[in-house]
């Protein structure tokens, strides 16, 4: 649970600074579509840095395992979706506009993952 928990807020780091470098250091430099799709990309990886605390914050007892292969996938997503956005606007190269969608099936697949972990939570005792 720790070590997922520090992945998510160094993603969450990551994501700022990543937003931050498109805001400031690549505007005038990247098309507008260009700037776009990396903020897009940074947008979505703050949002799954986030998912991923949440995962790892549900990772006990019985939810435990799902909760750890959405927080997985949500790395994944992060990698994948993220990371071919992110190539794509500065690059150009369209090919990796191909691995995009893989990434947002580990998305996909992660909601569903977290969703099944909280039915496994046990109620706190009233």
């Amino acid at each position: 649970m720790r070590i997922w928990f520090f992945l998510a807020a160094l993603a969450g780091a990551s994501a700022v600074l990543l937003g931050a470098f498109a805001a400031h250091g690549l505007r005038g430099m990247l098309t507008a579509a260009a700037l776009e799709t990396f903020e897009t990309g940074a947008r979505y990886h703050l949002a799954h840095a986030l998912a991923m605390g949440l995962a790892a914050l549900a990772m006990r007892g019985a939810a435990r395992p799902r909760a750890r292969l959405a927080a997985m996938l949500f790395l994944a997503g992060i990698l994948l979706f993220c990371g071919s956005l992110y190539l794509l606007a500065l690059t150009g190269i369209r090919a990796f506009g191909f691995i995009t969608p893989l990434g947002g099936l580990a998305f996909v697949i992660g909601w569903i993952a977290l969703g099944m972990a909280a039915l496994r939570l046990e109620e706190p005792p009233p």
